[in-house]
């Protein structure tokens, strides 16, 4: 017997906060309706993950999230045989529990996974909308509701590894950037409970340090680091080392560079 999740689980039961920059929501809205396996592409912590849980709130679809990483396989995504004191069975993998309950799938970061597993996708990219399960001899057509969803930051992987274009060519795709100032304000504010003036300042720290992509920094700050140093801020730490612990320190252990990042907070909390 398969043993088989509650899909219940999945379900986003609150309304994940998310502050549309263009027209997002119409254009994931618009993938899912026509069956179209989706792309977000864009730097780390820009808001693609929330966007998808976002949208299966806004949808009710359930969503089933994997982190990718270089030791995903494809076991890992489609399932495997596994033993028990009743002998063995079936254990479906998140990509086919979401193909059969018509779930979200998002696999976030997927050029982390190796090229073999990405490539067990792609069955459920075209019109077959089917998984192969071979090990279970099953040929598992997706729920008419499923919709997979990938991310990747390009900017970022393209000097490590790539999508292959047979692999990219399959979906559409919705490019990200960073939220302008205005709504990086409000995102900030509601996310990490602070004032307007706090907000402002660290998204005026946040951009400068943007400036500094491809001079030293790999990343700049993400929106995600900039509500991470708010809430730092609303919990009672000083700006400054909240800014040390949440901007400055993570994103590089170079002596020169931390000195010149720390420079940029003091223009703002000095």
């Amino acid at each position: 017997m398969p043993h088989s999740p509650d899909i219940n689980q999945y379900l986003v039961t609150r309304e994940p906060y998310y502050r549309p920059v263009r027209d997002e929501l119409a254009q994931f809205e618009a993938a899912c309706a026509a069956r179209l396996p989706l792309m977000l592409k864009g730097p780390t912590g820009c808001g693609k993950t929330r966007l998808v849980e976002h949208m299966a709130w806004r949808l009710g679809r359930p969503l089933v999230t994997v982190a990718c990483n270089e030791d995903t396989t494809a076991s890992d995504l489609v399932g495997r045989f596994l033993l028990d004191a009743n002998g063995t069975y079936w254990q479906d993998g998140p990509l086919a529990v979401a193909a059969r309950a018509g779930a979200i799938c998002y696999l976030d970061e997927i050029v982390e996974a190796r090229q073999d597993t990405v490539v067990a996708i792609h069955p459920l990219t075209d019109a077959r909308r089917s998984l192969p399960l071979e090990r279970k001899n099953e040929l598992l057509h997706a729920h008419p509701d499923f919709q997979l969803v990938v991310s990747y930051n390009p900017g970022y992987q393209r000097m490590l590894k790539d999508l292959k274009p047979s692999t990219k060519q399959r979906f559409v795709a919705i490019d990200f950037h960073y939220p302008s100032p205005e709504v990086e304000v409000g995102i900030v504010m509601h996310e990490g409970g602070v004032a307007r003036e706090t907000a402002e300042r660290l998204v005026g720290i946040g951009g400068k340090m943007r400036n500094l992509k491809g001079h030293g920094l790999d990343e700049g700050a993400s929106t995600r680091m900039l509500v991470h140093a708010a809430t730092l801020i609303a919990q009672g730490i000083a700006p400054l080392a909240a800014c040390s612990m949440a901007l400055v320190q993570p994103i590089s252990d170079d002596p020169d560079m931390l000195e010149a990042l720390d420079n940029v907070v003091l223009g703002f909390f000095g």
